[in-house]
């Protein structure tokens, strides 16, 4: 089937250890370490200490380079760039890191909400946000695909990437629905929350659960539609002081593109 198959089946590709990209990630790892201490950056450290959330906190260019490493290397990009057709510019690295105890509730969380944290992962489709005092889920952001670059030697079970494989075929038939029949500047502008809960249902009735884990110098590459979170950090799961750091790269592409390609 190849790369480019096996990713249009399953909505995800790992990749195996690249050794520029351990050289690019000697350059971005201590920045990426530092990103979480700034005071600037304070207001990302969540749920009850046991999240940073680090949304656009390292500050890498638009190819990806930061502090005289080059642009980003590894096969992970290239596919992105070669299979999948990106052809646009990274956006900044966000960098998550994980502690023990995760997940614990975020504040002003409700009990709800953090069941389904604790139970299912916090599984979300990217760019959908709840907007207003009903919490309406709004697609507002148009990410090209999602690109996980581990920074620690963690293990399997410190807090790794929950994705439900097949998913991003279930909720691309959903949107197809939703938006085609409306103008793409139009598209921010409608309430997908019953539709997208019909499909997120779905989809954990019929896909299967995947933890992913994948260690420094290794990448892992998810559709942008693929529905996914980030799994409870289990009993005895080590890693470093640090906690489990990764840098998620989600660069955005044009609307059109993230309806219709494949």
């Amino acid at each position: 089937m190849g790369l480019g198959g096996d990713f249009a089946a399953k909505g995800w590709l790992g990749f195996s250890d690249s050794p520029d990209l351990r050289r690019w990630l000697a350059h971005a790892g201590p920045l990426a370490l530092a990103a979480r201490h700034d005071p600037g950056h304070a207001h990302w450290l969540t749920c009850e200490g046991t999240w940073f959330v680090g949304v656009n906190a390292l500050a890498n260019d638009a190819g990806g380079a930061i502090a005289g490493s080059g642009p980003l290397p590894g096969p992970a990009i290239g596919f992105a760039r070669e299979t999948l057709g990106f052809a646009g510019d990274l956006d900044r690295a966000q960098v998550s890191i994980a502690y023990p105890g995760y997940p614990r509730p975020r504040v002003g969380e409700s009990q709800a909400a953090f069941r389904f944290r604790r139970d299912r992962d916090a599984a979300h489709v990217d760019g959908l946000h709840p907007v207003g005092a009903d919490r309406q889920r709004r697609l507002e952001e148009f990410a090209g695909f999602l690109m996980g670059l581990p920074v620690s030697e963690a293990d399997a079970r410190a807090a790794p990437l929950a994705v439900w494989e097949g998913s991003h075929l279930v909720m691309r038939a959903m949107f197809r629905r939703m938006l085609a029949p409306h103008l793409p500047e139009d598209w921010p502008q409608i309430d997908l929350t019953e539709a997208y809960h019909a499909a997120r249902r779905e989809a954990f009735a019929t896909c299967r659960r995947v933890l992913v884990h994948a260690r420094p110098g290794e990448a892992y590459l998810l559709h942008r539609m693929a529905l996914h979170g980030m799994s409870p950090w289990q009993d005895g799961a080590f890693a470093p002081p640090e906690g489990r750091v990764i840098l998620y790269f989600r660069p955005e592409i044009a609307r059109e593109d993230w309806l219709y390609r494949d």
